[in-house]
């Protein structure tokens, strides 16, 4: 095996392991992060400018209402939506899942580029470190026997 196929294979090898390790650490943070922050006013005023019909001014609306726990109990929790609201007062349009959606995948396509530039800041010096360890492994040693 020369240099050349050495080095492909070790790259192809460290590219998929750093994709895997990376991805598996950051996706998950930034779908927190998108989560928690779907029912700011900033994630509200920026989804709705794009849901929202022209003319009205996209607003946080919230409610208490129950959710059921993981044993069946009915807990009290706060929901979420986002209403369009016309000069007049009028709601227009309620979304009330939509614009999360579209937040958490902003926040999500925000963690694949980060993952993706991670892997590419990593991806030479690993690379580099494969190949080496595989050029020593085939490497004969002085004094061995074949």
């Amino acid at each position: 095996m020369n240099n050349t196929k050495t080095t492909a294979v070790s790259g192809c090898v460290i590219w998929f392991l750093l994709i895997c390790t990376i991805s598996s650490c950051v996706m998950p943070v930034f779908f927190i992060v998108g989560s928690i922050s779907s029912f700011s006013d900033f994630a509200i005023q920026t989804t709705g400018g794009w849901l929202c019909p022209e003319g009205t001014t996209p607003e946080s609306y919230s409610y208490a209402t129950t959710t059921t726990d993981e044993f069946g109990n009915q807990q009290p929790s706060t929901a979420y939506e986002l209403h369009c609201v016309d000069a007049s007062g009028t709601v227009v349009k309620e979304d009330p899942i939509a614009y999360a959606f579209i937040w958490i995948g902003i926040w999500a396509a925000v963690g694949l580029i980060l993952s993706g530039v991670l892997t590419f800041v990593f991806a030479v010096p690993g690379g580099m470190l494969v190949t080496k360890i595989l050029n020593k492994l085939r490497t004969p040693r002085a004094g061995a026997v074949n």
